[in-house]
């Protein structure tokens, strides 16, 4: 009964501000605040590309915060240490488990706290790859290959990597490619049009997978 009623609350939660995005700020000595142009570039894409209705400047949500529950998606990168405490990990995983979406961007170096961090909130799960056929990759826009790669880190193929509930894939993970930088402000990396707008078209699609599941 007693989960019945907190699912319910939670829906009640995403319902209020179902067009909204927030960025998610976490312990450990990690910058959860790079790329700082990246998510408010996206959303004013977003708006004018696939017809959304973002508030154009993204919060920033604590991990053990209530308020991450007014989210349907949360953007969270870095490059460093990642920790989260138990409360924090008892947040985040009923966020992801009664509706909630979450998508990390590898800004270089994040990749093995996340691994060890979310194996805290899914013990039993690995990362899967999706596969290029999936939705996520299949939404206004069309990445037949699946995961772009916007910029060379390791010599290794772009990859997008999920974590799957009931079914439902409730975090996207993209690595080897820093997708949110492809997002920021063109000075601040000197990305060609192109790469940027194949960036922000994938990232697009990430938003409009996620309000729609």
């Amino acid at each position: 009964m007693k989960k019945i009623l907190f699912l319910f609350i939670c829906s009640m939660f995403f319902s209020i501000n179902a067009q909204d995005v927030a960025i998610l700020k976490y312990n450990g000595g990690g910058d959860w605040y790079a790329n700082p142009t990246a998510v408010p570039n996206l959303i004013a894409f977003s708006n004018q590309n696939i017809k959304t209705n973002i508030t154009e400047n993204p919060q920033s949500v604590a991990v053990d915060s209530e308020d991450i529950f007014n989210y349907p998606i949360l953007f969270m990168t870095g490059h460093g240490n990642v920790l989260f405490s138990d409360n924090e990990i008892q947040n985040l995983k009923n966020y992801l488990i009664s509706g909630g979406f979450l998508h990390i961007s590898d800004n270089f170096g994040l990749d093995k706290f996340i691994r060890k961090e979310f194996k805290k909130l899914f013990p039993t799960q690995e990362f899967q790859e999706i596969p290029s056929n999936h939705p996520i990759y299949n939404q206004t826009f069309k990445f037949e290959n699946g995961m772009p790669k916007i910029h060379e880190h390791d010599k290794k193929p772009a990859q997008g990597f999920g974590l799957f509930y009931e079914g439902r894939l409730i975090v996207f993970y993209d690595f080897e490619t820093d997708l949110s930088d492809g997002w920021e402000d063109e000075i601040i990396h000197n990305n060609p049009k192109e790469v940027r707008e194949k960036a922000l078209k994938m990232g697009a699609n990430i938003i409009e997978y996620a309000f729609k599941n």
